[in-house]
């Protein structure tokens, strides 16, 4: 008798597993809380899966022998609860697709990079002729591409989310870029449940595969310490040393990757050297990420001269410090995909303009006072956008009143509940030669549909100016 797998959620990860499971000969189900977009509709169809949309009927969930279940759906969700008390196995999609590739999976997680780092990884391997396919948070679902067209590589964007639920997958070569405060509410509020889940991208490996991490990161350092990594180790940071050299678990005492002076040095195999001012990402933070990816491409045995060719020539991610236009000598960056307070300080280090700052959306928990310091050097205006600001003008208006003895010109606090009344007050407050960035350091969801949505919105508004 066949086995009986459910879906819950019917994004992308979602129809993807579906469409595995019937392939293998499940007996499947999908089942999503809210409406499921036409197109994935109509790959059910197509695949003559049965769902329900707008509802979870237990009657129909509760027998199942085994749970996929989307990212997005917290633990605390009621039909999830249930399917935990009864004992119900529940894996991610991940999890699920791996079982049916023996490809060789490069993963990627952090707070912030993933997606930067996952995509130069990918340009680098398609530059070299591999079998390649882009998977995770970005690109098509795993499970699909095992199901109708498997790859003998795969890079793989993983979310905390995602490692929550993967128990036997292993990576091959695993890339942890970063850990700081992130989804906090998703994690009870406690940064070390959150560690835990980006560490679990270590699971399972073994000797012989590859554990690349940023050697500045204390936290990371504690939990290598803490964890003792099987794989081996492959360190990269500011310089040659690494960041601590008491540590007793690295086989490896310098790190394989760093900055020395102007060039950037690689040296997980051949020795690479490149100028950092030739790197097409620019900012310390996408130093660290070109990093990242040009150990593993070396890891895989790609030639230097390709690396070299995407590190100069990779064009970046849609959203991520992209650049929108020029208005009245003014330049207009859309960083929409700076969902927390890390990924905002990382935007504001790359500034080397006056800059006007963008910020506000749903808050996850957030502790803004981290990239205060960085606010007092390169803004001159805060301009909020958000359904609820409250949080913002508090912290920021206690930071201006701290400053106002010290400085003749304070920052502005600007209160908009609009993405046209934000632009329009950008427009009016930035002079020539400023930056206006966008880099709202919470999620999207109080008014877009996503990062995407709020981007592509910002970019159409500016465009309109």
């Amino acid at each position: 008798m066949a086995k009986r797998l459910i879906v819950l959620g019917a994004g992308e990860s979602g129809v993807g597993a579906a469409i595995l499971a019937k392939a293998k000969g499940y007996e499947t189900f999908v089942s999503d809380m809210g409406e499921i977009k036409p197109h994935y509709a109509a790959l059910l169809e197509q695949h003559d899966i049965p769902y329900e949309s707008g509802k979870h009927t237990a009657e129909l969930i509760l027998n199942a022998d085994e749970v996929v279940k989307s990212p997005g759906i917290p633990d605390t969700a009621p039909m999830v609860k249930a399917l935990i008390g009864q004992g119900t196995p529940i894996i991610s999609e991940i999890e699920f697709a791996a079982r049916y590739t023996n490809a060789k999976m490069i993963c990627i997680t952090g707070s912030n990079g993933k997606t930067t780092t996952t995509s130069l990884i990918y340009d680098m391997l398609r530059r070299a002729g591999l079998d390649v396919g882009l998977a995770g948070n970005i690109g098509n679902s795993l499970a699909l591409q095992v199901a109708e067209q498997d790859h003998r590589y795969y890079v793989i964007e993983l979310s905390s989310f995602q490692l929550d639920n993967m128990y036997d997958f292993r990576a091959d070569i695993a890339i942890l870029l970063n850990i700081t405060p992130d989804h906090l509410d998703r994690y009870n509020f406690e940064f070390q449940n959150y560690i835990d889940a980006k560490m679990r991208i270590t699971r399972n490996q073994r000797h012989e595969d590859a554990f690349v991490f940023w050697s500045g990161d204390p936290v990371i350092d504690k939990e290598i310490r803490k964890l003792r990594p099987t794989a081996t180790l492959y360190p990269f940071g500011e310089n040659s040393e690494v960041r601590d050299q008491k540590s007793d678990v690295s086989n490896q005492q310098m790190n394989v990757a760093y900055v020395d002076g102007r060039n950037m040095v690689v040296e997980a195999r051949e020795p690479l050297e490149l100028p950092v001012e030739l790197l097409s990402l620019k900012g310390k933070h996408n130093q660290y990420n070109s990093m990242a990816a040009a150990i593993t491409a070396q890891l895989l045995n790609i030639k230097n001269d390709v690396i070299r060719e995407s590190l100069t020539q990779f064009e970046g991610v849609e959203h991520r410090l992209q650049y929108v236009a020029t208005v009245r000598g003014v330049r207009w960056i859309n960083d929409s995909k700076a969902t927390n307070v890390n990924s905002c300080w990382y935007a504001l280090e790359a500034m080397t303009t006056p800059t006007v700052l963008i910020l506000g959306g749903k808050d996850k928990g957030n502790d803004y006072s981290e990239i205060d310091e960085l606010v007092l050097q390169k803004c001159h205006t805060l301009v909020f956008m958000g359904l609820h600001n409250e949080k913002l003008m508090e912290h920021f208006g206690r930071l201006v009143e701290s400053q106002k003895s010290k400085v003749e010109s304070p920052i502005t606090l600007i209160d908009t509940h609009s993405l046209a009344d934000a632009v329009q007050a950008c427009y009016e407050a930035a002079r020539e030669g400023d930056t206006v960035l966008l880099s709202p350091c919470c999620a999207s969801f109080d008014l877009f549909k996503s990062y995407e949505d709020r981007g592509e919105q910002f970019k159409a508004a500016v465009k309109q100016l």
